[in-house]
């Protein structure tokens, strides 16, 4: 967090020790269309859910929590189907979430959609100084409030679920928009609700692009170093091995390693037993039938016309320009944490190389990231301005007075 950061903290008193309501989870349909059609009137109204995903491929929803006006509810997806909640997530309320990303994935998957607008505020937070802090740092740094912690990693599919974590389920929205008004406020004081605002849209966006069984292979660094036909067909092995995953509801890694889709594409065996020898092949992974539906995928792939896929290629860096990289990267981070920026949502060093080698697609040449990052380091590119330290420790972004010593 930046030094100068204002403080938020509000009402540190009496409701430090209040136990959080939390009702009987809704069980019926019912009662489930009753609370949406409350829900859908309310400007905003605070989500958060509870699932699994260890052993599947998909999340495992176990809980949802809904808070509005004066109002929580906490739903049991075991029991009653969520998804009459599209209607929410369709409605013109603001969704006000903390680190959305996985939330959005088990909407989608259990509704069918996603919300229309949203307030991560996790990512709001960022705005102001902290760096991914949790919700539990903004209960404690904003409200003086401080959530139980002892419910976090228990089995959420445990019924009937004990008191404790379903107050701990509860407290995750019970004033959740609360913080997201002070959040917001202190943003506009600052002028920067736009910028956390677009930030929020852009977690949208990339959540509906989705996880494509046909860019699989970018995830797998073998993959991407190879080359021709090699590399054909082992973005095909990785585009079976993602829909197989999903097919069968099992996480890709418990299908085939990232490894083994490697090797079995360089390899390309021609039976179960050549299979089962391949390094990253775990015969326990590819069972009932797997295996032998991997060897006969082999068979239809080994001599078709397969397009290569090929990845995307950043502009080459100046040799020159590698030894600026640590710099920069320390000045950038240094730079927007003293204006109450978290480093990571501005620029990290990844988005400082692909500054220094001009790739259009780098984020910190859009948007609000344009004037805080890319004019200062296209200056010291220019030779107009330098790096220097100012005698304390720090690092300062001076005029440049070409005058070497």
């Amino acid at each position: 967090m930046g030094g100068g950061r204002v403080s938020l903290r509000l009402r540190a008193d009496s409701r430090l020790s209040r136990k959080p309501n939390f009702p009987e989870p809704i069980t019926t349909r019912r009662k489930l269309a009753s609370v949406i059609g409350d829900a859908i009137t309310a400007d905003a109204y605070a989500l958060d859910t509870e699932f699994h995903r260890e052993r599947t491929y998909f999340p495992r929803l176990a809980l949802v929590q809904i808070a509005w006006h004066d109002q929580l509810v906490i739903i049991d997806p075991l029991a009653v189907s969520i998804a009459p909640l599209a209607r929410l997530l369709d409605g013109d309320g603001l969704a006000v979430l903390h680190a959305a990303e996985q939330d959005l994935e088990v909407l989608y998957h259990e509704c069918g959609t996603r919300p229309r607008r949203i307030f991560d505020t996790q990512i709001g937070a960022g705005f102001i100084g902290y760096s991914s802090p949790s919700l539990a740092t903004l209960h404690e740094r904003l409200l003086g409030v401080e959530l139980a912690k002892e419910a976090r990693l228990s089995d959420w599919f445990q019924r009937p679920l004990p008191d404790h974590m379903l107050a701990y389920a509860a407290a995750d929205v019970e004033r959740l928009l609360e913080i997201s008004d002070i959040l917001q406020k202190e943003l506009h004081t600052r002028g920067r609700l736009e910028w956390a605002e677009e930030e929020c849209a852009l977690l949208l966006e990339r959540a509906d692009s989705g996880r494509s069984p046909d860019t699989a292979w970018l995830r797998i660094k073998e993959v991407r170093r190879m080359e021709g036909r090699q590399r054909a067909l082992a973005q095909a092995v990785a585009k079976w091995r993602e829909e197989y995953a999903a097919r069968v509801n099992q996480p890709v890694r418990h299908v085939l390693s990232d490894l083994g889709v490697a090797v079995v594409a360089q390899r390309m065996p021609k039976s179960v037993a050549q299979l089962r020898e391949i390094r990253g092949v775990e015969p326990r992974n590819l069972r009932k039938g797997a295996d032998k539906e991997l060897v006969a995928f082999l068979d239809e792939i080994r001599d078709a016309e397969l397009a290569v896929e090929p990845a995307s290629k950043p502009p080459k860096l100046d040799p020159a320009l590698k030894p600026a990289i640590s710099l920069i990267t320390s000045w950038a981070a240094q730079h927007v944490a003293e204006a109450d920026l978290d480093p990571a949502l501005v620029a990290t060093r990844s988005d400082v190389e692909a500054l220094l080698r001009g790739d259009p697609d780098c984020r910190a040449l859009k948007g609000w990231r344009a004037d805080i990052i890319a004019a200062p380091v296209q200056r010291l590119l220019s030779g107009t301005a330098a790096v220097a330290f100012d005698g304390q420790g720090k690092l300062t972004l001076e005029e440049r007075s070409g005058r070497p010593i």
